[in-house]
């Protein structure tokens, strides 16, 4: 058996992260390679850092692309190979004209679970404007979908299995900057690397909404170092690279914002 309350301390997502204990005690048992449902980034960060420290398996994520932020988990012992092609995901097209209704990623993902699916069978969505959206599922929902899903808005819909391949993947739009701080707090450096006033940064971290390799931080004066990854909800991402100190004493710190 794992280490169930040790892998569980400290974690958000404690439901999630217990159900994929139960999942890879399930693959030690069988010998089987054992797929988790579709993961948020918290989620998945969560169980990144719990499962490191187990040697009797291993797990790889997987979301159909290599940014995507939606990602299923496949999960076996240590003794046995684990690749990408083992996360069974399917692509779907939902093609419409949404020239005079446009529709936003909510409004698909509105008529996806209308349909009566829940969450956590959906991946990545990815709007493409007036011709509709593509995004991947759980292999067992893909018929399921190209039967049901007929409408987003007020717009007819064809719901089609396409390749992996095939899915319109728009790079993210990126910004490098560099700024010099007095310290490597939180809100001073987010503050610069998202154009904003420090207090308004302030109050975004006091209400939970910035996150720290996708762990919630709600102190402004906790320290930043190179690689981490700051997220704050709806303005994007913002990676910390090299950090040097400069004769004055202050710290150099180079940024790529992510929009």
């Amino acid at each position: 058996m794992l280490p169930r309350e040790e892998l569980l301390k400290g974690v958000e997502n404690r439901d999630s992260v217990a159900r994929v204990i139960d999942q890879a005690e399930q693959a030690i048992k069988t010998w089987e390679v054992v797929m988790t449902d579709f993961l948020s980034p918290p989620e998945l960060a969560e169980i990144q850092r719990s499962f490191s420290r187990l040697s009797e398996i291993h797990l790889i994520a997987w979301g159909g692309y290599p940014q995507a932020e939606r990602q299923r988990v496949a999960i076996a012992r240590v003794e046995l190979p684990l690749d990408q092609t083992q996360v069974q995901l399917i692509a779907l097209d939902i093609a419409g004209n949404f020239l005079f209704d446009t529709a936003t990623h909510r409004d698909f993902l509105g008529a996806m679970l209308g349909t009566g699916i829940v969450r956590d069978k959906t991946g990545d969505i990815i709007v493409l404007g007036e011709r509709g959206a593509q995004v991947t599922v759980v292999p067992e929902l893909a018929d399921y979908l190209e039967v049901h899903l007929k409408q987003v808005r007020s717009v007819p819909v064809t719901t089609r299995r396409i390749d992996l391949s095939e899915l319109k993947i728009r790079e993210p739009k990126k910004k490098e900057l560099t700024t010099v701080e007095a310290s490597l707090r939180l809100d001073a450096v987010a503050s610069a690397g998202f154009g904003m006033s420090r207090s308004k940064m302030v109050d975004f971290i006091d209400a939970g909404d910035v996150r720290v390799n996708w762990k919630e931080i709600t102190n402004a004066s906790s320290q930043v170092k190179t690689g981490d990854l700051i997220a704050i909800r709806g303005k994007g991402r913002l990676e910390v690279g090299e950090i040097a100190v400069t004769k004055k004493d202050r710290y150099r710190v180079q940024l790529t914002r992510y929009m």
